[in-house]
């Protein structure tokens, strides 16, 4: 784990691709997208099963070492409507009753809004953006907020690294602006795209179990 300065205040940084606010005990978790797998299978497209457990496991793993006493959810909690399917729904269940003294919120985000929110019997508080709390904004699109710095997801960002543009790998990362920074996707299944960072701009890439701070110059392959 890697702790910085967002915005002038303390946030560690987490190789499961989340982030930490210790002084309130928030886990900030982005782009979970349970349920997409079930979505694209309702439609035809063969892709992997077990997505959604190895999802929750991860949760799991992160509340029991960070000690977290609450989940902020960055939007996009949710794939789709089809990820309401009652096999996807009973794994959150079981998932939220071995952790009943958790809080939950979530930040509305686009797949929240055609998903519709979880059911009640979740206990999710599910806010619009911006959520302001710990002195940041807790959105789920990245746009700067004026006195506030915003953290947020939906981008599932990316950089490449290697040697040549033909040998190059992708890896999730951080990456924080001077106004807004934004999240890896957390999900088990779900895609990456290269950012565009500005030379001023901070990227903590995740590989093997490290947040690793990346030059600028690191996506230069990422197209």
């Amino acid at each position: 784990m890697t702790t910085i300065l967002a915005g002038g205040r303390p946030l560690t940084l987490l190789p499961e691709k989340a982030a930490f606010i210790a002084a309130s005990g928030t886990l900030l978790v982005a782009d979970a997208h349970i349920g997409k797998a079930v979505s694209f299978r309702a439609l035809g497209v063969p892709v992997p099963r077990g997505t959604t457990s190895e999802t929750l496991a991860g949760l799991t793993a992160l509340v029991r070492r960070t000690g977290a006493r609450r989940i902020v959810f960055l939007g996009d909690f949710l794939h789709s409507a089809r990820a309401h399917a009652p096999a996807t729904l009973a794994a959150v269940a079981a998932w939220r009753d071995a952790h009943r003294a958790l809080e939950l919120v979530l930040v509305r985000g686009n797949h929240d809004d055609r998903a519709g929110d979880p059911p009640e019997a979740l206990g999710i508080r599910v806010v619009d953006e911006p959520l302001l709390e710990d002195g940041f904004a807790l959105c789920h699109h990245p746009r700067p907020l004026a006195g506030r710095y915003v953290l947020a997801g939906h981008l599932h960002p990316c950089v490449s690294v290697g040697v040549r543009s033909w040998d190059h790998l992708r890896l999730p990362c951080f990456w924080f602006a001077d106004a807004v920074g934004v999240l890896p996707a957390f999900g088990a299944f779900t895609g990456m795209h290269p950012v565009r960072a500005g030379a001023d701009d901070r990227l903590f890439a995740v590989a093997d179990n490290v947040v690793a701070a990346m030059p600028v110059a690191s996506e230069r392959f990422a197209a």
